[in-house]
């Protein structure tokens, strides 16, 4: 099926196929790739950086170096993949260049996705959501900067391990350990502040938080 009959049934592209009417010269199609993945490059940024300003920045920055580095996209990986890299690397760069330590920030509730599970939340879930969110906050300030990183993609943003270590260069031993013992700080740091959870407690996005009961038992499980 062409491009013209897919869009006749309303059939949505892939990033892949986007790409290349992109650098075929359709500008549509781009602006179609950051609608799609602009919110999820913010939240990135925002999560590593925990500054809305410039995380917007970042944001803004990927989406140019990706315009301008399309023609030397061959897709050896996703597209995703290779927009989280640029926007990594620019992560870092920042933090070199302002020497400034990021603060780990979740999301703010009201911009967060709905929950997954379709059902709408009550005032006391996203209560409890919002209070949790905070907590987690001040727990993720005690982990490495690799910890926070491979935590963040992996948790909140769905990656594999494999991809995880494609987009920070390092082997796959490298990343299991790095989110193996940056949860385990996590666990130790959400005990203490009086967040029980079963023995594994992943990263906890807000989405997955919900109350279970009055007593606001929370399941940290997946």
């Amino acid at each position: 099926m062409s491009g013209v009959q897919a869009a006749v049934f309303g059939m949505q592209r892939t990033d892949e196929e986007l790409v290349v009417l992109s650098t075929a010269g359709d500008p549509d199609s781009f602006n179609q790739l950051v609608v799609r993945w602009e919110r999820p490059i913010f939240a990135l940024a925002y999560r590593v950086l925990g500054r809305e300003e410039d995380a917007r920045d970042v944001c803004q920055e990927t989406f140019l170096r990706a315009f301008r580095a399309l023609k030397g996209f061959k897709g050896q990986a996703k597209f995703s993949s290779w927009l989280y890299r640029i926007a990594l690397n620019l992560c870092r760069d920042w933090m070199r260049r302002e020497r400034r330590t990021p603060m780990v920030t979740p999301l703010d509730a009201d911009t967060e996705p709905p929950p997954l599970t379709g059902s709408v939340e009550t005032a006391e879930e996203l209560m409890v959501r919002r209070d949790l969110g905070r907590v987690i906050t001040r727990a993720m300030t005690a982990l490495s900067e690799e910890q926070r990183t491979t935590i963040v993609l992996k948790e909140y943003h769905g990656l594999t391990i494999q991809e995880i270590a494609d987009l920070q260069g390092c082997p796959l031993s490298t990343v299991k350990t790095r989110l193996y013992q940056g949860l385990s700080v996590l666990r130790r740091q959400l005990q203490r502040r009086g967040v029980q959870g079963p023995a594994r407690i992943v990263g906890l996005p807000p989405t997955a938080l919900m109350a279970r009961s009055r007593r606001k038992v929370v399941n940290l499980d997946r």
